[in-house]
């Protein structure tokens, strides 16, 4: 494994996975400092600083017009056009830009993005702040990278002098009916560039010859990928010994184990973002994850950042045992039961098809977030932050079956309050519990 020496100090050069970048951006909800996140992950504190930086999502501010200018909400400022008689405040004007015109423009970013830990996510005042922000989400973060990585990796290498020295040597021969193998062990050591990635050279046309001067290639068919194996209604093996009749004997010989309820809530199509939702049946507090999708490997990835956030033992704590649905997001059942490395962390069972009454507290909480968010509405426009306010609203509603206590007031569990904590949940007056769509007005 390649490490280099920096500021004294040796630094490993592998790229960070995702469970690395798990543990990062727990660190940054348990607000610690980039030196203690750097150790746990066995990194130096400028790498980690650079990869917050780097691939950190940023979220537009609420400009007034549009117009990033900090004072753009309350300037009253005319006639920076210079036309005569024209009675428009220039920041609402749509045929010139004040921001070119006026010399008191002003947008400089928020100092709390340039000093650690560069991110908005654990700033009190984010709320309320109508300046651009920024996040660090460990799965946008891990999906950003490998992007970046995979786009320098498709590019062509080999560029000016070399590409046309490249180009003189190989098409000439090309075109006299040489085969490439033969060109191959003849120059390879001249080409600096293998077999491989010199057919790649030819397919994308960056050489005088192309596909139609190889003798065989032009006869082969393009490769199709490999179909993936169905996930859909008939594929029922994830269900195997962890079925609903699986559940209740489970739950006959382990009546004391606490039992949460998982779902996800759907916006007004199949694609776009998706809501998980964890239910405590023993407190009704419900926990609420904003996916960027409904696909398997998003929830386990939330069952991963769970894992980085409480630890191995503190989950097998809080989340025992999980009774959720037969969605194909679900089905990655050995994922969801079990670490990277191997290790049980919960049981999960399903009920039967078509038999959603089975779960019916999950089913009778959403109810709360449809009064905020209609069914039809998309999801796209929100943020994790919405849904924890979200989350703090249901979660601070007085119950008649908690003997007129809230949710957050009735959980007494330590390693749950832990949890609360590291998420930002928190109650909410009762008097200032609001469940219509005001709350998350977009």
């Amino acid at each position: 494994m390649k490490t280099v020496t920096v500021c004294g100090k040796q630094e490993n050069m592998s790229r960070l996975s995702l469970s690395e970048r798990i543990v990062i951006e727990c660190g940054i909800y348990q607000k610690l400092s980039l030196g203690k996140i750097a150790k746990k992950i066995g990194k130096t504190t400028e790498c980690v600083s650079r990869e917050i930086r780097a691939n950190r999502t940023i979220a537009p501010g609420e400009h007034f017009f549009g117009k990033d200018c900090h004072y753009a909400g309350e300037c009253k400022t005319k006639g920076l056009c210079g036309k005569d008689g024209c009675s428009k405040r220039c920041v609402t004007c749509r045929e010139y830009d004040c921001r070119e015109l006026c010399t008191r423009y002003n947008n400089t970013p928020c100092v709390v993005l340039s000093k650690p830990p560069y991110v908005c996510n654990v700033c009190v005042r984010r709320r309320k702040c109508k300046a651009d922000r920024a996040y660090y989400n460990a799965q946008q973060a891990d999906a950003m990278a490998k992007r970046r990585y995979s786009n320098s990796r498709s590019k062509i290498q080999t560029r000016g002098e070399d590409l046309e020295k490249l180009d003189e040597l190989v098409s000439p021969l090309i075109l006299k009916g040489q085969p490439l193998t033969h060109i191959w062990s003849e120059h390879g050591d001249e080409l600096g560039i293998s077999q491989r990635t010199l057919y790649r050279y030819i397919d994308q046309g960056v050489l005088s010859v192309g596909n139609i001067d190889l003798r065989r290639k032009v006869a082969y068919k393009p490769r199709r990928k490999k179909k993936e194996v169905s996930e859909g209604f008939l594929n029922q093996e994830f269900r195997k010994n962890r079925g609903y009749d699986d559940y209740l004997k489970y739950m006959e010989k382990h009546p004391d184990t606490p039992i949460i309820q998982m779902d996800t809530v759907k916006g007004c199509r199949e694609q776009g973002k998706r809501l998980l939702t964890l239910h405590f049946c023993n407190t009704n507090m419900m926990l609420m994850f904003l996916m960027r999708d409904g696909k398997a490997d998003t929830v386990v990835e939330q069952f991963d950042m769970l894992t980085g956030l409480l630890g191995l033992e503190e989950f097998r704590k809080v989340f025992p045992v999980i009774l959720t649905d037969n969605g194909s997001e679900f089905k990655h059942t050995r994922d969801l039961e079990t670490t990277e490395d191997g290790k049980k962390r919960t049981k999960v069972f399903y009920c039967d098809p078509q038999a959603s009454w089975q779960k019916p507290q999950i089913e009778k909480n959403h109810e709360f977030i449809r009064y905020v968010l209609p069914k039809g509405k998309t999801l796209n426009p929100y943020t994790q932050e919405d849904m924890l306010l979200l989350a703090n609203n249901i979660n601070s509603i007085r119950r008649e079956s908690l003997g007129n206590k809230s949710p957050y007031e009735a959980t007494t569990d330590k390693s749950i309050l832990r949890l609360m904590e590291l998420m930002g949940l928190h109650t909410v007056p009762a008097d200032e519990v609001n469940l219509t769509p005001a709350l998350l007005k977009r």
